[in-house]
């Protein structure tokens, strides 16, 4: 599996279950693409206000175009 968000893009985190999901208000940037974890799902790091952290791709949304 591929990664579906590029370094610098800008994500939000996906409201889990909840039809087109457009993601919470916070956004994020892409740091770095990050190795399929054990099921084959894509991770990343990602810029936070208190730093970095790891996520999974399935966690995330694309942010909104201003």
């Amino acid at each position: 599996m591929s990664h579906k968000f590029k370094i610098g893009q800008r994500v939000c985190r996906a409201r889990i279950g909840l039809p087109d999901d457009k993601g919470t208000g916070e956004v994020f940037e892409v740091l770095r693409l990050m190795p399929e974890d054990q099921t084959g799902e894509p991770s990343y790091r990602i810029r936070t206000e208190g730093g970095e952290r790891a996520i999974r791709e399935s966690e995330l949304v694309a942010a909104r175009r201003i």
